[in-house]
């Protein structure tokens, strides 16, 4: 299939950057798609939000920001365009619509969940809160707007340890990542009562296959991120956001890295640093492979699959999110 003229001029400079993850054989159908999504936007006044973990055709090829689920949420509240369409999961979805009430949110596939999320629920939540009355609730932006409504502050992986300190308490209850509540615990004294979620990406990872990886590529860098179990990270050189890892390879420019986490994390950061050697573990995310090209160019044309939050969550919810922005990385 020949690629017209237009689709050409428009795609050809983004496929040169993304050549060495993307086969040509596969750009002959992700170009008419990028090129149609990308005059669309326009013409629509919306904006793409991707996350990290979004494969490179999206990421690089569609997305006006692509970063960590923190930045994401701050980008949604300065945005002026009319349509916010995220690139990602449900929660992600759910935290632009916190942060632009007023905006229209689109997510590309409804059924893009997070194994995270769906591990705890408000009522879980204020169960809780009923049997350790007076301690703070913090949890991970990888919730439902109707866990965020029982939370006094949410948090990422970027800033997890920074929003347990800042409240000056000696407990908190953490939710819903068991591992990340781990990683925290093991970085701050204030005691952490956790649950039991874990994510189905980063779980996977043992710390017997680093090491394997590690004797068979002498001179390799692991960088892990805190969702991973503690001997995963224990095995690694370094552990980090997908933001902190994504800046630890621009500032160390390692010969040979290993990032254990989602697969295309590991090919968009491959895009800005050519001259580092990336082992790639295949750990795919099932639910952020649901958003593809066409979805969104369907979604952005028929402007269907909003995200929408009822009045009753939307308030308390975005106050959590809010607390969480201002405290920052």
């Amino acid at each position: 299939m020949e690629l017209s003229t237009d689709i050409k001029i428009s795609t050809d400079p983004i496929f040169k950057r993304i050549s060495k993850v993307v086969p040509e054989i596969e750009w002959k159908i992700h170009a008419p798609l990028i090129h149609k999504i990308n005059k669309l936007k326009k013409e629509k006044n919306a904006v793409i939000l991707a996350h990290n973990y979004q494969t490179p055709e999206i990421y690089h090829g569609v997305a006006d920001f692509s970063s960590d689920s923190l930045a994401l949420a701050v980008e949604a509240s300065k945005t002026k365009a009319d349509i916010i369409v995220m690139c990602g999961v449900h929660f992600m979805a759910e935290t632009a619509k916190l942060m632009s009430p007023n905006k229209k949110v689109l997510l590309p596939d409804m059924k893009a969940g997070c194994s995270l999320s769906s591990s705890i629920t408000g009522e879980d939540v204020r169960l809780l809160k009923k049997k350790n009355p007076g301690v703070p609730v913090v949890s991970y932006v990888n919730t439902s707007a109707d866990v965020k409504s029982e939370t006094d502050v949410c948090c990422t992986s970027a800033n997890a340890v920074k929003v347990v300190e800042s409240l000056g308490v000696k407990k908190v209850i953490f939710l819903p990542d068991e591992y990340l509540a781990k990683y925290v615990a093991s970085k701050t004294k204030v005691e952490i009562i956790s649950w039991n979620g874990t994510c189905e990406v980063h779980e996977k990872f043992t710390a017997k296959e680093i090491n394997e990886i590690k004797k068979q590529n002498p001179g390799i860098v692991v960088i892990a991120h805190p969702e991973c179990p503690p001997d995963v990270i224990n095995a690694s050189d370094f552990a980090g956001s997908t933001t902190g890892m994504n800046n630890f390879v621009k500032k160390n420019q390692p010969k040979k890295v290993m990032m254990v986490t989602e697969c295309s994390m590991s090919d968009n950061v491959q895009v800005e640093n050519p001259n580092v050697d990336f082992i790639k573990p295949c750990n795919l995310c099932p639910h952020m492979k649901r958003i593809t090209l066409a979805k969104i160019l369907d979604c952005l044309e028929k402007e269907n699959n909003e995200v929408l939050i009822p009045s009753n969550l939307l308030e308390k919810a975005r106050l959590s999110v809010e607390r969480m922005t201002s405290i920052g990385r």
